[in-house]
Protein backbone atom coordinates (compact mmCIF):
# COMPACT_ATOMS: atom_id res chain seq x y z
CA UNK A 1 0.00 0.00 0.00
CA UNK A 2 1.31 3.64 -1.00
CA UNK A 3 1.49 5.82 1.95
CA UNK A 4 -0.16 9.12 2.45
CA UNK A 5 2.62 12.02 1.72
CA UNK A 6 2.59 13.91 5.36
CA UNK A 7 3.20 17.65 3.94
CA UNK A 8 5.12 20.29 6.19
CA UNK A 9 5.19 23.63 6.68
CA UNK A 10 9.23 25.49 6.52
CA UNK A 11 9.19 28.64 7.08
CA UNK A 12 13.08 28.69 7.33
CA UNK A 13 16.14 26.61 6.76
CA UNK A 14 16.19 25.18 9.99
CA UNK A 15 12.42 24.75 9.97
CA UNK A 16 13.07 22.45 6.89
CA UNK A 17 15.47 20.58 8.50
CA UNK A 18 13.23 20.00 11.39
CA UNK A 19 10.13 19.11 9.38
CA UNK A 20 12.64 16.35 7.36
CA UNK A 21 14.39 15.04 10.23
CA UNK A 22 10.83 14.30 12.36
CA UNK A 23 9.30 12.93 9.52
CA UNK A 24 8.06 14.78 6.55
CA UNK A 25 7.37 13.25 3.78
CA UNK A 26 7.37 16.38 1.43
CA UNK A 27 8.01 20.31 2.60
CA UNK A 28 6.07 23.42 1.59
CA UNK A 29 8.14 26.57 1.66
CA UNK A 30 8.04 29.78 0.05
CA UNK A 31 10.63 31.80 -1.95
CA UNK A 32 11.50 35.85 -1.44
CA UNK A 33 8.40 36.58 -3.64
CA UNK A 34 5.57 34.98 -4.89
CA UNK A 35 4.49 33.40 -1.76
CA UNK A 36 1.40 34.28 0.06
CA UNK A 37 3.19 34.23 3.59
CA UNK A 38 5.27 37.60 3.43
CA UNK A 39 5.85 38.22 7.01
CA UNK A 40 7.69 34.48 7.61
CA UNK A 41 11.44 34.56 6.89
CA UNK A 42 11.38 32.37 3.56
CA UNK A 43 14.15 31.54 1.49
CA UNK A 44 16.92 33.23 -0.57
CA UNK A 45 18.08 31.19 -3.66
CA UNK A 46 21.17 30.19 -1.42
CA UNK A 47 18.99 28.88 1.29
CA UNK A 48 16.51 27.17 -0.97
CA UNK A 49 19.52 25.43 -2.65
CA UNK A 50 20.96 23.96 0.97
CA UNK A 51 17.32 22.90 1.83
CA UNK A 52 16.26 20.89 -1.53
CA UNK A 53 20.30 19.29 -1.21
CA UNK A 54 19.30 18.58 2.54
CA UNK A 55 15.86 17.22 1.58
CA UNK A 56 16.57 15.10 -1.23
CA UNK A 57 19.88 12.72 0.44
CA UNK A 58 16.43 12.07 2.85
CA UNK A 59 14.17 11.04 -0.08
CA UNK A 60 11.98 14.11 0.69
CA UNK A 61 10.27 16.64 -1.69
CA UNK A 62 10.52 20.31 -2.17
CA UNK A 63 7.35 22.24 -3.19
CA UNK A 64 7.73 26.07 -3.24
CA UNK A 65 4.83 27.94 -2.95
CA UNK A 66 3.84 30.69 -6.16
CA UNK A 67 -0.01 31.22 -4.86
CA UNK A 68 -0.14 35.05 -5.01
CA UNK A 69 -2.60 36.43 -6.72
CA UNK A 70 -0.80 38.73 -8.99
CA UNK A 71 -0.72 42.10 -10.38
CA UNK A 72 1.02 43.53 -13.73
CA UNK A 73 3.72 44.21 -11.86
CA UNK A 74 4.43 40.80 -10.26
CA UNK A 75 4.75 38.97 -13.58
CA UNK A 76 8.07 40.64 -14.95
CA UNK A 77 10.39 38.36 -12.46
CA UNK A 78 8.31 35.21 -12.55
CA UNK A 79 10.06 33.34 -15.65
CA UNK A 80 13.23 34.71 -14.42
CA UNK A 81 12.43 33.26 -10.29
CA UNK A 82 11.22 30.22 -12.17
CA UNK A 83 14.17 29.08 -13.90
CA UNK A 84 16.51 29.56 -10.83
CA UNK A 85 14.32 27.75 -8.83
CA UNK A 86 14.38 25.08 -11.09
CA UNK A 87 17.79 24.91 -11.68
CA UNK A 88 18.12 24.19 -7.75
CA UNK A 89 15.71 21.14 -8.28
CA UNK A 90 12.68 21.79 -6.13
CA UNK A 91 9.93 19.22 -6.68
CA UNK A 92 6.81 21.30 -7.83
CA UNK A 93 5.21 24.93 -7.50
CA UNK A 94 2.00 25.80 -5.67
CA UNK A 95 -0.20 28.45 -7.78
CA UNK A 96 -3.53 29.70 -7.41
CA UNK A 97 -3.92 32.08 -10.64
CA UNK A 98 -4.09 31.08 -14.40
CA UNK A 99 -1.72 33.52 -15.64
CA UNK A 100 0.43 32.40 -13.35
CA UNK A 101 -0.05 28.68 -13.81
CA UNK A 102 0.40 29.76 -18.01
CA UNK A 103 3.71 31.06 -17.38
CA UNK A 104 4.85 28.31 -15.21
CA UNK A 105 4.00 25.31 -17.95
CA UNK A 106 5.60 27.37 -20.85
CA UNK A 107 8.53 28.93 -18.87
CA UNK A 108 9.71 25.50 -16.82
CA UNK A 109 7.35 22.40 -18.43
CA UNK A 110 9.23 20.19 -16.54
CA UNK A 111 8.13 21.11 -13.02
CA UNK A 112 5.42 19.05 -11.17
CA UNK A 113 2.39 22.35 -10.90
CA UNK A 114 -0.09 21.82 -7.72
CA UNK A 115 -2.92 23.71 -7.71
CA UNK A 116 -3.30 26.06 -4.74
CA UNK A 117 -6.86 26.30 -1.89
CA UNK A 118 -6.59 29.52 -3.45
CA UNK A 119 -7.86 28.23 -6.68
CA UNK A 120 -11.53 27.35 -4.42
CA UNK A 121 -11.32 23.77 -5.31
CA UNK A 122 -14.71 22.44 -4.16
CA UNK A 123 -16.10 19.45 -7.65
CA UNK A 124 -14.15 16.95 -9.31
CA UNK A 125 -15.17 19.12 -12.65
CA UNK A 126 -12.35 22.10 -11.26
CA UNK A 127 -10.07 19.07 -10.41
CA UNK A 128 -10.24 17.66 -13.59
CA UNK A 129 -10.11 20.87 -15.77
CA UNK A 130 -6.83 21.31 -13.90
CA UNK A 131 -5.64 17.91 -14.10
CA UNK A 132 -6.21 18.24 -18.14
CA UNK A 133 -4.42 21.58 -18.41
CA UNK A 134 -1.25 19.66 -16.57
CA UNK A 135 -1.45 19.79 -12.98
CA UNK A 136 0.07 17.05 -10.56
CA UNK A 137 -2.03 17.65 -8.09
CA UNK A 138 -5.09 19.79 -6.24
CA UNK A 139 -4.87 21.30 -3.05
CA UNK A 140 -8.68 21.14 -2.17
CA UNK A 141 -10.83 23.87 -0.63
CA UNK A 142 -10.67 23.37 3.32
CA UNK A 143 -14.81 23.65 3.01
CA UNK A 144 -15.50 20.01 1.77
CA UNK A 145 -16.63 17.24 3.84
CA UNK A 146 -15.03 13.80 3.85
CA UNK A 147 -18.36 13.14 1.77
CA UNK A 148 -17.63 15.72 -0.87
CA UNK A 149 -13.89 14.39 -1.11
CA UNK A 150 -14.54 11.02 -1.73
CA UNK A 151 -17.42 12.12 -4.50
CA UNK A 152 -14.07 14.09 -5.87
CA UNK A 153 -11.98 11.18 -6.07
CA UNK A 154 -14.83 8.58 -7.25
CA UNK A 155 -14.90 11.37 -10.56
CA UNK A 156 -11.20 12.01 -11.39
CA UNK A 157 -8.02 10.01 -12.77
CA UNK A 158 -6.12 7.97 -10.90
CA UNK A 159 -3.37 10.49 -11.92
CA UNK A 160 -3.97 13.38 -10.26
CA UNK A 161 -3.31 13.41 -6.52
CA UNK A 162 -5.65 15.68 -3.70
CA UNK A 163 -3.56 17.26 -1.52
CA UNK A 164 -6.08 18.43 1.57
CA UNK A 165 -5.09 20.73 5.22
CA UNK A 166 -5.47 18.38 8.46
CA UNK A 167 -4.36 20.76 10.95
CA UNK A 168 -4.00 24.02 12.06
CA UNK A 169 -5.04 27.34 11.80
CA UNK A 170 -8.39 28.40 9.47
CA UNK A 171 -9.23 30.98 7.82
CA UNK A 172 -12.48 32.97 8.23
CA UNK A 173 -12.68 33.58 4.68
CA UNK A 174 -13.62 30.96 2.21
CA UNK A 175 -10.24 28.96 1.10
CA UNK A 176 -8.17 31.89 1.91
CA UNK A 177 -9.78 34.56 -0.39
CA UNK A 178 -10.23 37.42 1.95
CA UNK A 179 -9.88 41.29 1.18
CA UNK A 180 -10.62 42.05 5.44
CA UNK A 181 -6.91 42.89 5.26
CA UNK A 182 -6.64 45.27 2.17
CA UNK A 183 -9.63 47.28 3.93
CA UNK A 184 -9.01 47.41 7.06
CA UNK A 185 -5.04 47.55 7.05
CA UNK A 186 -4.22 48.74 3.67
CA UNK A 187 -2.10 45.12 3.39
CA UNK A 188 -3.17 42.62 0.69
CA UNK A 189 -4.00 38.90 1.74
CA UNK A 190 -3.55 37.76 -1.38
CA UNK A 191 -0.02 38.81 -2.04
CA UNK A 192 0.96 37.66 1.06
CA UNK A 193 0.68 40.31 3.84
CA UNK A 194 -2.23 39.44 5.56
CA UNK A 195 -2.69 41.31 9.05
CA UNK A 196 -5.05 38.84 10.01
CA UNK A 197 -7.74 41.30 11.14
CA UNK A 198 -9.84 38.16 11.68
CA UNK A 199 -7.69 37.74 15.48
CA UNK A 200 -8.68 41.25 16.02
CA UNK A 201 -11.21 42.69 19.16
CA UNK A 202 -14.37 43.96 17.78
CA UNK A 203 -17.55 45.52 19.28
CA UNK A 204 -20.95 45.11 16.86
CA UNK A 205 -23.11 48.24 16.73
CA UNK A 206 -26.48 48.27 15.15
CA UNK A 207 -26.81 51.45 14.64
CA UNK A 208 -30.61 51.77 12.31
CA UNK A 209 -32.01 48.54 13.63
CA UNK A 210 -32.67 48.32 16.70
CA UNK A 211 -34.06 45.22 18.10
CA UNK A 212 -32.11 43.31 16.13
CA UNK A 213 -29.16 41.75 17.75
CA UNK A 214 -26.77 39.08 16.60
CA UNK A 215 -26.20 36.72 18.63
CA UNK A 216 -22.71 36.46 19.91
CA UNK A 217 -20.53 36.18 23.33
CA UNK A 218 -19.04 39.22 24.53
CA UNK A 219 -16.93 40.54 27.63
CA UNK A 220 -15.56 43.80 28.77
CA UNK A 221 -13.29 43.32 26.01
CA UNK A 222 -15.01 43.23 23.00
CA UNK A 223 -15.35 40.20 21.00
CA UNK A 224 -13.61 38.43 18.89
CA UNK A 225 -16.60 37.42 16.74
CA UNK A 226 -14.41 35.59 13.44
CA UNK A 227 -11.77 34.02 15.45
CA UNK A 228 -11.57 30.51 14.47
CA UNK A 229 -10.12 27.17 16.54
CA UNK A 230 -7.54 25.30 14.77
CA UNK A 231 -7.99 22.36 12.80
CA UNK A 232 -6.88 19.03 14.59
CA UNK A 233 -7.41 15.99 12.49
CA UNK A 234 -4.92 13.45 14.03
CA UNK A 235 -8.33 11.49 15.29
CA UNK A 236 -9.42 10.80 12.26
CA UNK A 237 -6.61 9.43 10.12
CA UNK A 238 -8.01 6.28 8.71
CA UNK A 239 -11.26 8.12 7.12
CA UNK A 240 -8.23 10.86 5.63
CA UNK A 241 -6.70 7.88 4.00
CA UNK A 242 -9.56 6.17 2.60
CA UNK A 243 -11.41 9.42 1.48
CA UNK A 244 -8.76 9.10 -1.58
CA UNK A 245 -6.48 12.22 -0.18
CA UNK A 246 -2.71 11.47 -1.11
CA UNK A 247 -0.97 14.21 0.59
CA UNK A 248 -2.19 15.55 4.57
CA UNK A 249 -1.00 19.28 5.02
CA UNK A 250 0.01 21.08 8.11
CA UNK A 251 -0.31 24.91 7.81
CA UNK A 252 2.22 26.61 9.67
CA UNK A 253 5.14 28.19 7.62
CA UNK A 254 4.79 31.49 10.15
CA UNK A 255 4.65 29.12 13.44
CA UNK A 256 8.26 27.89 15.37
CA UNK A 257 10.53 25.34 15.30
CA UNK A 258 9.17 23.81 18.47
CA UNK A 259 5.35 23.68 16.68
CA UNK A 260 6.57 21.89 13.35
CA UNK A 261 8.64 19.04 15.34
CA UNK A 262 5.66 18.19 17.79
CA UNK A 263 2.84 18.21 15.01
CA UNK A 264 4.71 16.64 12.58
CA UNK A 265 6.32 14.05 15.14
CA UNK A 266 2.49 13.04 15.98
CA UNK A 267 1.33 12.92 12.33
CA UNK A 268 4.04 10.50 11.63
CA UNK A 269 3.48 8.02 14.66
CA UNK A 270 -0.23 7.97 13.84
CA UNK A 271 -0.12 7.69 10.18
CA UNK A 272 2.70 5.11 10.46
CA UNK A 273 0.69 3.14 13.25
CA UNK A 274 -2.24 3.44 10.53
CA UNK A 275 0.01 1.61 8.06
CA UNK A 276 1.21 -1.21 10.44
CA UNK A 277 -1.95 -2.48 11.60
CA UNK A 278 -5.27 -0.32 9.71
CA UNK A 279 -7.74 -2.55 11.08
CA UNK A 280 -7.27 -2.01 14.72
CA UNK A 281 -6.09 1.43 14.16
CA UNK A 282 -7.13 3.78 17.18
CA UNK A 283 -5.87 7.35 18.13
CA UNK A 284 -3.57 7.12 21.22
CA UNK A 285 -4.14 9.83 24.07
CA UNK A 286 -0.37 10.40 23.71
CA UNK A 287 -0.69 11.85 20.15
CA UNK A 288 -2.81 14.15 21.35
CA UNK A 289 -1.10 15.00 24.37
CA UNK A 290 1.90 15.96 22.21
CA UNK A 291 -0.15 17.96 19.81
CA UNK A 292 -1.67 19.59 22.90
CA UNK A 293 1.95 21.09 24.05
CA UNK A 294 2.85 23.02 20.68
CA UNK A 295 0.94 26.39 21.08
CA UNK A 296 -2.34 26.18 19.87
CA UNK A 297 -6.02 27.30 20.08
CA UNK A 298 -8.97 24.99 20.94
CA UNK A 299 -9.71 22.41 18.23
CA UNK A 300 -12.16 21.73 15.94
CA UNK A 301 -12.53 19.30 12.99
CA UNK A 302 -13.73 21.78 10.43
CA UNK A 303 -16.10 20.75 7.71
CA UNK A 304 -14.82 17.12 7.36
CA UNK A 305 -17.94 15.76 9.75
CA UNK A 306 -20.15 18.75 9.15
CA UNK A 307 -20.70 22.23 8.46
CA UNK A 308 -19.15 24.36 11.20
CA UNK A 309 -21.49 25.93 13.52
CA UNK A 310 -21.06 28.86 16.41
CA UNK A 311 -19.07 26.00 18.59
CA UNK A 312 -16.15 26.59 16.22
CA UNK A 313 -14.90 29.79 16.96
CA UNK A 314 -13.80 31.37 20.10
CA UNK A 315 -15.17 34.69 21.01
CA UNK A 316 -14.44 35.57 24.14
CA UNK A 317 -10.45 35.71 23.17
CA UNK A 318 -7.80 35.85 20.76
CA UNK A 319 -4.81 33.93 22.85
CA UNK A 320 -2.80 30.61 21.77
CA UNK A 321 -2.99 28.10 24.26
CA UNK A 322 0.99 27.43 25.71
CA UNK A 323 1.07 24.89 27.89
CA UNK A 324 5.15 24.24 27.09
CA UNK A 325 8.10 26.42 26.44
CA UNK A 326 10.88 25.46 23.51
CA UNK A 327 14.76 26.13 26.13
CA UNK A 328 16.84 24.57 23.29
CA UNK A 329 18.09 22.34 20.48
CA UNK A 330 20.76 19.60 21.14
CA UNK A 331 23.86 20.46 19.11
CA UNK A 332 25.93 17.71 19.64
CA UNK A 333 26.47 15.03 22.24
CA UNK A 334 29.30 12.63 24.07
CA UNK A 335 28.26 9.35 24.71
CA UNK A 336 31.50 8.58 26.97
CA UNK A 337 31.10 11.95 29.09
CA UNK A 338 27.14 11.76 28.53
CA UNK A 339 27.48 15.51 28.64
CA UNK A 340 24.61 17.28 25.50
CA UNK A 341 25.73 20.78 24.00
CA UNK A 342 22.34 22.87 23.69
CA UNK A 343 21.38 25.98 22.08
CA UNK A 344 19.41 28.21 24.53
CA UNK A 345 16.01 29.19 23.00
CA UNK A 346 14.34 30.41 26.09
CA UNK A 347 15.43 31.03 29.47
CA UNK A 348 15.53 27.77 31.53
CA UNK A 349 17.42 27.17 35.30
CA UNK A 350 19.73 24.58 36.72
CA UNK A 351 17.06 22.12 38.44
CA UNK A 352 14.38 22.84 35.75
CA UNK A 353 11.92 19.75 35.15
CA UNK A 354 12.63 19.08 31.55
CA UNK A 355 11.23 16.60 28.48
CA UNK A 356 13.41 16.00 25.31
CA UNK A 357 12.08 14.77 21.92
CA UNK A 358 13.46 13.25 19.00
CA UNK A 359 12.17 11.98 15.97
CA UNK A 360 10.93 8.90 17.84
CA UNK A 361 8.30 7.61 20.24
CA UNK A 362 9.59 7.79 23.63
CA UNK A 363 9.91 11.29 25.35
CA UNK A 364 13.03 11.74 27.39
CA UNK A 365 11.92 13.30 30.94
CA UNK A 366 15.19 14.36 33.62
CA UNK A 367 15.87 16.93 35.79
CA UNK A 368 19.07 19.66 34.93
CA UNK A 369 21.65 18.83 37.64
CA UNK A 370 24.18 21.07 36.78
CA UNK A 371 25.24 23.14 33.39
CA UNK A 372 28.06 24.94 32.47
CA UNK A 373 28.45 27.80 29.89
CA UNK A 374 31.28 27.31 26.69
CA UNK A 375 34.08 28.08 29.22
CA UNK A 376 33.31 25.61 31.40
CA UNK A 377 32.13 27.76 34.18
CA UNK A 378 29.24 25.95 36.22
CA UNK A 379 25.85 28.27 35.84
CA UNK A 380 22.62 28.60 37.33
CA UNK A 381 20.95 29.77 34.64
CA UNK A 382 20.56 30.55 30.57
CA UNK A 383 19.29 33.48 29.92
CA UNK A 384 20.47 34.72 26.82
CA UNK A 385 18.65 33.93 23.07
CA UNK A 386 21.13 31.16 21.34
CA UNK A 387 23.74 31.08 24.17
CA UNK A 388 25.61 27.73 24.79
CA UNK A 389 25.29 25.71 27.76
CA UNK A 390 26.04 21.91 28.37
CA UNK A 391 24.88 19.24 30.77
CA UNK A 392 24.40 15.69 31.67
CA UNK A 393 21.79 13.84 29.78
CA UNK A 394 21.71 9.78 30.32
CA UNK A 395 19.67 8.82 27.30
CA UNK A 396 21.30 9.10 24.48
CA UNK A 397 20.35 12.32 22.38
CA UNK A 398 21.13 13.65 18.66
CA UNK A 399 21.38 17.03 17.12
CA UNK A 400 18.04 18.68 16.49
CA UNK A 401 16.31 17.01 19.06
CA UNK A 402 14.23 19.22 20.89
CA UNK A 403 13.96 20.35 24.99
CA UNK A 404 10.93 21.67 26.54
CA UNK A 405 9.55 22.81 29.89
CA UNK A 406 6.20 22.89 31.22
CA UNK A 407 5.21 26.92 31.38
CA UNK A 408 4.96 28.23 35.21
CA UNK A 409 1.27 29.13 35.86
CA UNK A 410 2.06 32.86 35.81
CA UNK A 411 3.91 32.26 32.23
CA UNK A 412 -0.32 31.64 30.99
CA UNK A 413 -1.74 34.79 32.63
CA UNK A 414 -1.83 35.94 28.98
CA UNK A 415 -4.73 32.91 27.96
Amino acid sequence: MKKVELLAPAGDLERLKIAVIYGADAVYLGGEIFGLRAAAKNFNLEDLEEGVKFAHQRGVKVFVTTNIIPHNEDLEALPQYLREIEKVGVDGVIVSDPGTFAIIRETVPNVEVHISTQANNTNHSTVTFWHKLGAKRVVLARELSFDEIKEIRKHISNEIELEAFVHGAMCISYSGRCLLSNYMAGRDANRGECAHPCRWNYYLVEEKRPGEYMPIIEDEKGSYIMNSKDLCMIEYIPELIESGINSLKIEGRMKTTYYVATIIRAYRMAIDAYYDNPKEWKCLPEWLREIKKASHRDFTTGFYLDKPDHKEHIYGDKSYIRGYSFIGMIKAYDETTQIATVQQRNRFFSGDDIEIIGPSKEVIKMKIEKMWNEEGEEIEVAPHPKQIVKFKVKHKVEPYYILRRERAEEENEER
